[in-house]
């Protein structure tokens, strides 16, 4: 590799973890909107998924520029296409957070309703598994990677659990029906980025041994 390339790359590594920084501050603040009814925090949170977009646009076009001008093989050409696509699932993480925020004012003050739920434990698996996925490229670290593949199926289970309260919840409050179906909005949001966590997780696995593992992660 010449010297150009790796600063190149080295570039494009450090913006991906930029926008991955960008996305972790969004999703918590979504989360914190919906926990506090907090519709000013949630515009912010809609109004900075813009910078999510222009960051995914720029590693985009900075990849494709590395294409052509130095037309990597190899290992090298495994780490832009990794590359490419964590961007992008970076960037629908970064529109999942953005639906959350979406989602206060279906759940705001006048939304009285008896919830039998919250998401303190599905937004910390969810936030671990995306802290996990974003150390695993940070470290090239497969051994994380593929722990953060492992406990997709835990955070499947949660989203179950909440379908299955909400839907017991609007039998018997047929009234909150709109708060209680914003709340497994959440739920399904949350199941997304875990998702795309493992989404980026996999392509650390393909960028650092050349392995794809997407219908299948073993220990």
């Amino acid at each position: 590799m010449s010297l150009h390339m790796q600063r190149e790359m080295e570039k494009l590594k450090k913006k991906l973890l930029y926008l991955g920084s960008l996305v972790e501050d969004n999703l918590k603040a979504a989360i914190r909107s919906v926990a506090n009814r907090d519709n000013l925090l949630a515009s912010q949170v809609i109004q900075k998924d813009k910078l999510v977009d222009e960051m995914e646009v720029e590693v985009e076009e900075d990849c494709l520029k590395v294409l052509a001008l130095y037309q990597p093989v190899a290992g090298d050409l495994r780490f832009i296409v990794a590359v490419l696509k964590i961007n992008n699932d970076l960037e629908r993480i970064g529109d999942q957070a953005a639906n959350i925020a979406t989602k206060v004012k279906s759940l705001g003050p006048g939304a009285n309703a008896n919830i039998p739920f919250n998401f303190d434990e599905m937004y910390e698996n969810v936030q671990m598994m995306l802290r996990q996925s974003l150390d695993s490229l940070i470290n090239m670290d497969t051994s994380v990677a593929r722990a953060v593949c492992r406990n997709d199926d835990k955070v499947d289970e949660m989203k179950k659990v909440v379908r299955e309260q909400v839907m017991a919840e609007i039998s018997v409050h047929p009234d909150y029906a709109v708060v209680l179906m914003a709340n497994l909005g959440v739920a399904r949001n949350l199941e997304r980025v875990a998702d795309l966590a493992t989404n980026i997780a996999e392509d650390v696995i393909y960028m650092t041994v050349g392995n794809i593992v997407r219908h299948h992660v073993t220990d």
